[in-house]
């Protein structure tokens, strides 16, 4: 189960699972975007997940359709098209806005399939937290940064109470990826001498690609991943 899959790195997750030979259930608020995935096997399944009720009827059609769930991807998530600005600026609609998206959801979605789960003793929970949540945002965007340090904090918590169940929880957190428009309009928010910058403060000396994520989420869904758990994985290009 790939939440947030209609672009990006959830699309590209989505992908890489069902290449590796996974059963794979996309969900996004956007239909439309998911339309291309159905080509490669995988199901589609439209929902919002900002909030409790809108996750439990997504994972009540994918139940329907699979039986159980296996494995959990909380990609959706972004910055819901702001850009940086000062903290005087900021309103409560903005503000709320990354949190759902970022961690509401992440967290309803991990309460939803946490039961199931324990049934079976075994299960993978892995969130897209961030280079952002483990250190300040290059995005400038305070509730993007709080909104994913959150997150990071969420995987955690989770491992400790569901490793006896077998269930591992990790995360794999992005450095700067070109992956859909909002990123697009950040990278060019910055302009040349501060991309030049971020380019030079990463080991690789290149932005990530979503493929770069969905391979690193692939490995920790894997059975070769089976006893590790709690982790950040930063899959960054190297950090300076």
């Amino acid at each position: 189960m790939v939440t947030g899959a209609a672009q990006g790195i959830g699309a590209a997750i989505a992908r890489q699972l069902r290449a590796s030979g996974a059963e794979v259930a996309a969900i996004d608020i956007d239909a439309a975007g998911m339309a291309s995935l159905m080509e490669e096997g995988i199901s589609l399944h439209q929902g919002d997940l900002a909030s409790r009720a809108g996750v439990v009827s997504v994972m009540q059609d994918v139940l329907g359709q699979y039986g159980h769930i296996d494995g959990l991807v909380t990609s959706a998530g972004g910055v819901c098209g702001q850009v940086g600005r000062l903290i005087e600026e900021i309103g409560e609609g903005d503000w709320h806005a990354i949190f759902k998206v970022n961690v509401d959801a992440a967290m309803w979605c991990a309460q939803a399939v946490a039961p199931h789960m324990k049934e079976r003793r075994s299960g993978r929970i892995i969130t897209i937290s961030s280079g952002a949540g483990l250190r300040p945002s290059l995005t400038g965007i305070q509730a993007y940064a709080s909104a994913k340090h959150a997150l990071v904090g969420l995987t955690r918590q989770l491992a400790l109470e569901l490793g006896p169940f077998g269930i591992t929880v990790n995360s794999v957190a992005p450095g700067f990826i070109l992956s859909n428009p909002s990123t697009e309009k950040q990278w060019q928010a910055f302009g040349p001498e501060r991309q030049k910058a971020v380019i030079g403060g990463i080991h690789m000396r290149r932005l990530g690609q979503p493929q770069d994520i969905a391979n690193a989420v692939t490995f920790l869904a894997s059975p070769q991943a089976d006893w590790i758990s709690g982790q950040i994985l930063s899959v960054d290009g190297g950090h300076a």
